[in-house]
């Protein structure tokens, strides 16, 4: 594994739900604790099920978000950040380093404006190019590189199908030179045939552009044939992180089987059930004690009703939070 790009060390984000009279003031804690290195040049999967906080982890990293407790650091090699105290100057040039690629292509573009102004748009606001000859050289560039033409350039976003806005959308995150790139649920909004061809796009620019992804998603089918590592979140907290094969070969947490069971197979002589979840997720105001997910868990014990799991070391790169992992590995 390489040296981390981003590091997370207990990082929360909590926000308070109004005021209280007596006692303490209810707080929602959308990411709590979670401590997650992300490695240089790798393309890292998050997944996990809708409300599990995947976004706003996304958010954090990019100060998009309020952190409220913990520590989240980047370093490239050539500045190294503190994400929690960043000052303005540092915040202005960490903001062409980190870029973030939206999972709607339809919302995320502005109707009013031209392919190129939308591209051009992070070069003029950073301050990065001096002239227009300058901005226009490397959108066309960059243009190219995301398989747009030039001829697109002068169109507006209505005439592009889902696909394409994508493709801009990617553009326009790129187009200031950034090392790391978060896309959220960037390829949830596209046909089956199309997320194939923003998914190779998104690997050949990662290797030709020496890019480090994070890469939100709920489609673990999606993860499986783009990321290097996955994290499962659920409910605020990571529960499990291994290299891709690993993971699927050998799911270590009851909850990481469960979304693995629910992948669907295209045998039509598979058999296969899907392990059904009891109940439903906790809200994140107010969370289960222990183990977070021994509320769901089939094979929960005692101490997962009162100790909370940490991460720890299963093999080398694999680390689950689980007291009985080894106890429940099937075989």
């Amino acid at each position: 594994m390489n040296a981390p790009l981003v590091s997370l060390n207990e990082l929360s984000v909590h926000y308070p739900l109004g005021r209280r009279l007596i006692g303490a003031a209810p707080v929602l804690k959308a990411i709590d604790q979670v401590s997650l290195d992300i490695p240089k040049g790798s393309f890292f999967g998050l997944v996990g099920e809708s409300g599990s906080g995947k976004t706003t982890l996304g958010r954090a990293i990019l100060r998009a978000a309020p952190i409220s407790g913990g520590h989240a650091t980047y370093c490239d090699g050539e500045v190294d950040y503190d994400l929690g105290t960043i000052g303005k100057e540092q915040m202005r040039d960490y903001r062409k380093r980190a870029q973030l690629i939206f999972q709607d292509p339809y919302a995320a573009l502005s109707p009013r404006m031209t392919v190129r102004d939308i591209i051009a748009e992070p070069l003029e606001v950073m301050g990065i190019t001096k002239t227009r000859e300058e901005t226009d050289a490397r959108v066309r560039e960059i243009a190219a590189k995301c398989r747009l033409n030039l001829e697109h350039l002068r169109r507006f976003p209505h005439a592009f199908s889902g696909g394409q806005r994508q493709r801009i959308s990617i553009a326009r995150a790129l187009v200031c030179g950034p090392k790391f790139v978060i896309a959220d649920e960037s390829v949830a909004a596209l046909d089956v045939s199309i997320q194939a061809d923003i998914l190779n796009l998104l690997k050949s620019l990662q290797r030709e552009l020496h890019l480090t992804f994070l890469f939100i998603s709920h489609d673990l089918s999606v993860v499986a044939h783009v990321c290097d590592y996955v994290a499962v979140m659920y409910l605020g907290s990571i529960v499990e992180v291994a290299p891709t094969r690993e993971l699927f070969a050998t799911p270590r947490h009851p909850y990481t089987r469960a979304l693995l069971s629910a992948i669907p197979s295209l045998d039509p002589d598979d058999t296969g059930q899907a392990q059904r979840l009891e109940g439903e997720v906790p809200s994140p105001a107010s969370p289960p004690s222990g183990c977070r997910f021994h509320t769901r868990c089939p094979v929960v014990h005692d101490r997962c009703r009162r100790d909370i799991p940490h991460l720890q070391e299963a093999d080398e790169g694999t680390s689950v939070a689980c007291h009985f992992w080894r106890e429940t590995l099937p075989g």
